[in-house]
């Protein structure tokens, strides 16, 4: 099992972290142990001070494809979930600076919360899908697919021509504005619609 993520996908995050506006998707990976599942408690690690949250809406691979045209990609994920993207800041931005890869700051232990799945059917429509992030109850992140730089038909279309997707495979498909830090004690929620789909606190 694979996890593919997207980065820059969503202009106002851009903008935000004043990054370069991507001519194509932006990808990287995480290892399959940086997953955490069921509501299951983030531990802070002690290797950095600004771990920041990035919710994103998350696609599972429902039938091995690669070279997928994009009119057919839809056949090729079946279900939806929502995940966090956690990003050790420091480690990134010292790894930037030397034009070094950026790995560890994105895929250390606990770096991929993610929630269940449900079938896509269960949203009326997944290119128009409002999703948000609470910390503590408060509203930190609100996106909507509809404002993606690249849809999902696209990003499955565009990753399957380097890479054999397999049933299974998780894709983190971007971030909205709004990113920040967590801290010990946090709670975050998050939601797709009106669906409650995570919460876990920050030990």
């Amino acid at each position: 099992m694979n996890i593919y993520a997207i980065g820059r996908n969503y202009v106002e995050h851009i903008e935000e972290l004043n990054n370069e506006r991507p001519d194509e998707p932006v990808i990287f990976t995480k290892p399959d142990t940086a997953l955490l599942r069921n509501n299951d408690d983030f531990y802070y690690p002690s290797f950095t001070n600004d771990i920041h949250h990035e919710v994103e809406v998350v696609l599972q691979i429902g039938k091995k494809g690669k070279n997928i045209s994009e009119k057919f990609a839809h056949k090729y994920y079946d279900q939806i979930g929502l995940g966090i993207d956690f990003t050790a800041r420091d480690l990134q931005t010292k790894a930037k600076e030397k034009r070094l890869p950026w790995a560890i700051s994105k895929g250390f232990h606990g770096a991929a919360p993610i929630s269940n799945f449900f079938p896509i059917q269960k949203f009326d429509e997944i290119n128009n899908l409002n999703f948000h992030l609470e910390i503590n109850n408060e509203i930190r992140q609100k996106g909507n697919t509809s404002l993606m730089l690249f849809n999902f038909d696209y990003i499955v279309s565009y990753l399957s021509r380097f890479f054999t997707l397999k049933k299974g495979d998780y894709i983190y498909t971007g971030t909205p504005k709004g990113v920040g830090p967590v801290i010990i004690g946090d709670v975050l929620t998050g939601y797709i619609e009106d669906t409650k789909m995570f919460e876990f606190e920050v030990k």
